[in-house]
């Protein structure tokens, strides 16, 4: 089993940045790929960020260049740096580990951006 404790997530003005983290702990050896998903009121989930095991990294093109995705594998830990945050980045957001034969999603943390 596979457990994701998001953290990092707030309220911020435009502008602003966040780092929003999420500790992965269980069986996540087999892991090929995480990733960082979004979902903001009234809309479907959408994908922000992925990293696979071997560091390859894509983006949404509404967050390039303004969000970087990274990956500690000593201590477990994806990370999400936010930067030139708009209102409309505002959203709870979701950590996401992939087996190959399972995902697995976190609680997910607010991210508020006022304007």
């Amino acid at each position: 089993q596979v457990q994701l404790v998001e953290s990092g997530g707030g309220l911020v003005q435009a502008g602003g940045s966040l780092r929003l983290s999420c500790a992965a702990s269980g069986s996540i050896s087999s892991n090929i790929a995480m990733g960082w998903y979004r979902q903001a009121p009234g809309k479907q989930r959408e994908l922000v960020a992925t990293i696979t095991s071997g560091g390859g990294t894509s983006y949404a093109d509404s967050v390039k260049g303004r969000f970087t995705i990274s990956r500690d594998n000593a201590k477990n830990t994806l990370y999400l740096q936010m930067n030139s945050l708009k209102p409309e980045d505002t959203a709870v957001y979701y950590c996401l580990l992939a087996t190959h034969s399972s995902n697995y999603w976190g609680q997910g943390t607010q991210v508020t951006v006022s304007s």
